[in-house]
């Protein structure tokens, strides 16, 4: 298993936790909680990881 560092924030307008994936264009989500938003960016990595197999 690879660790990734992800860049999170807070929005206040749409009061979601957004965050991306440094080195990995496209690779961003969102939550309503940080648990949620870093599932989210954990579906996007092995997405991408299966694009590139």
């Amino acid at each position: 298993m690879k660790n990734y560092t992800a860049i999170i924030e807070y929005c206040n307008d749409t009061k979601l936790y957004v965050g991306y994936i440094p080195g990995f264009p496209g690779a961003h989500s969102q939550g309503s909680t940080i648990d949620e938003l870093i599932k989210n960016l954990q579906e996007v990595i092995e997405m991408f990881s299966e694009d590139n197999i």
